[in-house]
């Protein structure tokens, strides 16, 4: 898409520090990251959500991003990583892509994840778990 500027990143339109390109998927430096090292892994191909990539592309995007999150560690010595992916909301590109970011214990990210909530009841929490098996069984899953 002539629009989407990960297409572009992809194509080599627009440049960006790549860490690695394959068939399935090119990983990148975010521009703004929540720490040095933070990696953008995009699908190759536009999709602009998990549910809008095809059944067979998911796990091919998954072992790149489990590669770079093996990576990163080893690279920046970094104890771990948090991996996390937006579907639409808080979603800043519409095109697909899984967010790799180092993390050292005391590294100071905190306002990231927003409060936890309780379910009313055991019966409130069985009706939502329902619902979404409902969905799911209307998929044919």
């Amino acid at each position: 898409m002539a629009d989407c500027v990960f297409c572009r990143i992809v194509s080599g339109e627009v440049p960006a520090h790549v860490v690695v390109a394959d068939e399935v998927a090119v990983a990148f430096l975010d521009a703004r990251p929540v720490f040095k090292g933070h990696v953008l892994v995009v699908a190759r191909e536009h999709a602009e959500t998990l549910a809008d990539l095809p059944a067979a592309g998911v796990g091919p995007l998954f072992e790149r991003v489990r590669l770079i999150s093996m990576a990163i560690p080893a690279a920046l010595g970094a104890q771990g990583t948090f991996v996390a992916l937006n579907n639409v909301v808080s979603q800043s590109v519409p095109h697909l892509h899984v967010h790799v970011v180092p993390r050292t214990k005391g590294d100071g990210l905190r306002g990231f994840f927003w409060p936890r909530q309780r379910y009313a009841s055991d019966a409130e929490a069985a009706d939502y778990a329902r619902r979404i098996a409902a969905a799911l069984a209307s998929t044919g899953r």
